[in-house]
């Protein structure tokens, strides 16, 4: 006769999916315990019966209702009954490997080349519904645990993966040279796709991670290529850094011009006088230098004629000028020149003029009445 099992409850371990209880031949006094995030699934004549969540049951025929219309029991029958109670472990399976078994062949985008890859991740799956999965993948087995669970899936989840990676690589135009920098979402893409694959196994696709691209290292065209995309990015690279280089360089340069300038302009400020007049100075220095400005007496050129000037630059024109002239007024009047020669002086005086009323030390109207005073002299 067969033992009557007084108590079912799970005995496998965290990494387990389904399990069967060894014991078949229960009675209505068979205690039952599920624990959090399992589930109990009786299964008898090829059929998932009754289902029982977290909790403690007693096999009661109010409790089996379906098992106890497949045997035709009435309430309070304590006849022995022989079944297969399952027990699905429904707490998410994580850090499951996977890997592609061989390699897909895309045209790389950006150079147009074939080139053949492979991937590999992790996943994490959940045993979402008890009785599809039950019926779909248990058949004779006695338990289901990851690694039959993957062994399983093997097949169908290399041709998908291979098949949506290729797919996502040519959608997306995605360089091999680049797709490390796509990985997540790569892996969120093919994360969305496989789902209802799982899911008709009644199994959750929780997290799906590609971890890496195998690419063919050491195949001499992809060797090539290689080398040839990254000296472009160097190129460029470098090119970028020279530009930056040099504008900062640039800005540099012309902040040192508004600092020079903006010292300038505080010691003008400082000191009294202003860009204009500051040029005045240089003009009138180098009036004053020229030999030929002491002959400005001729034409009655003096402290007078420069008071039209003003201020500071008035003051220092006049005096280099007045200076200029005393120093003529002791000097011998040189005998008459020729016709030519007067010409020539009228010419450089003349100049001279032109260069005092351009920096602004004399008016039209004193440039024109000068002008016209030296043209008188020589006539």
């Amino acid at each position: 006769m067969a033992q009557i099992a007084e108590i079912i409850k799970y005995e496998g371990d965290n990494s387990t999916f389904i399990w069967k209880h060894p014991c078949k031949d229960f009675n209505s006094l068979t205690q039952l315990i599920v624990h959090e995030s399992q589930e109990a699934i009786f299964f008898m004549n090829g059929q998932a019966l009754d289902m029982f969540g977290a909790g403690r049951y007693t096999l009661e025929t109010q409790n089996i209702p379906k098992i106890g219309k497949v045997l035709n029991r009435t309430t309070g029958d304590q006849t022995p009954f022989h079944c297969e109670v399952y027990f699905i472990n429904k707490t998410e399976q994580m850090s499951i490997k996977w890997g592609t078994d061989s390699k897909v062949t895309y045209v790389e985008p950006t150079y147009g080349f074939p080139i053949a890859i492979g991937a590999s991740g992790e996943m994490s799956l959940r045993a979402e519904d008890s009785r599809k999965l039950l019926l779909k993948l248990v058949g004779t087995e006695n338990f289901l645990g990851q690694q039959k669970l993957v062994s399983f899936f093997r097949a169908f989840l290399m041709t998908r993966v291979k098949t949506y990676m290729a797919q996502y690589m040519k959608n997306n135009a995605v360089s091999i040279f680049e797709i490390d920098e796509h990985l997540t979402a790569f892996s969120e893409s093919l994360h969305t796709q496989l789902k209802p694959d799982f899911a008709d196994y009644g199994i959750s696709l929780e997290r799906f991670f590609v971890t890496q691209v195998v690419k063919p290292d050491g195949d001499r065209q992809y060797e090539k290529f290689k080398e040839l995309h990254f000296r472009q990015y160097a190129d460029i690279a470098e090119a970028k850094l020279r530009q930056q280089t040099d504008l900062i360089y640039a800005q540099t340069e012309a902040q040192k011009v508004i600092i020079d300038s903006q010292a300038q302009a505080t010691k003008r400020a400082q000191e009294g006088y202003t860009y204009a007049q500051e040029r005045g100075f240089d003009v009138a220095q180098t009036v004053a230098a020229n030999e030929a400005v002491g002959q400005f007496t001729n034409m009655g050129v003096g402290l007078g004629t420069m008071a039209g000037v003003g201020g500071v630059v008035g003051g220092v024109v006049g005096n280099a000028v007045n200076g200029a002239m005393n120093a003529a007024a002791e000097t011998p009047a040189p005998a008459s020149a020729a016709p030519a020669d007067d010409m020539a002086a009228f010419k450089a005086k003349v100049e001279k003029l032109t260069v005092m009323k351009d920096a602004g030390l004399i008016t039209e109207d004193e440039f024109k009445t000068m002008k016209t005073q030296l043209l008188a002299s020589i006539m």
